[in-house]
């Protein structure tokens, strides 16, 4: 395996349409189809880049602001931001099309944190990651952060530990 990749080499592009089946009584997409959606893109990017089966461990701050109609064409973005031992950051953006209307909105973003792991469902090691574009560079430079900060609230890490958060908190 490569101890290195390119962030673009994890990308994932997949396309749903919204089906009755996939609606509540609203006609707008089930919120937990939509996660599921997510779980599964990111998924495929987080493999991708880790050559190896992934587990799910957290997903961050998905809000509901679109609604997503019955009808519409959903594209699910997602990439690899940064890969750190065995765990790696995937960022996901949604989109919805109406497409007689001509109407694309994008309607949600999240970073989902996975895990590869190897044949005894222990964590393993996975390449570096490469940032090359400015929006690489910056979800690169920010999934520390990120990091950092989902294991202060898992209670994982002392806050006082979280070097890159101090200077959000002024804790210098």
């Amino acid at each position: 395996m490569s101890s290195k990749k390119f962030a673009k080499e994890s990308a994932v592009i997949m396309t749903e349409m919204v089906l009755p089946n996939d609606t509540n009584t609203l006609n707008n997409l089930m919120g937990g189809k939509l996660m599921h959606w997510m779980d599964v893109v990111a998924a495929i990017a987080a493999q991708k880049h880790s050559n190896s089966i992934v587990v799910t461990a957290s997903a961050d701050n998905i809000s509901f602001q679109e609604p997503i109609a019955l009808g519409n064409v959903v594209t699910l973005k997602a990439q690899v931001t940064r890969a750190f031992n065995s765990s790696m950051e995937v960022f996901i953006e949604v989109t919805a099309e109406d497409i007689p209307a001509m109407k694309k909105v994008m309607t949600h973003r999240a970073f989902f944190t996975f895990v590869a792991v190897d044949e005894n469902n222990k964590p393993s090691r996975i390449p570096e990651l490469i940032p090359e574009t400015p929006e690489e560079i910056e979800n690169f430079e920010g999934a520390l952060r990120r990091r950092q900060l989902r294991l202060v609230l898992a209670k994982r890490m002392k806050p006082e530990d979280a070097v890159e958060l101090k200077s959000i908190f002024n804790l210098d």
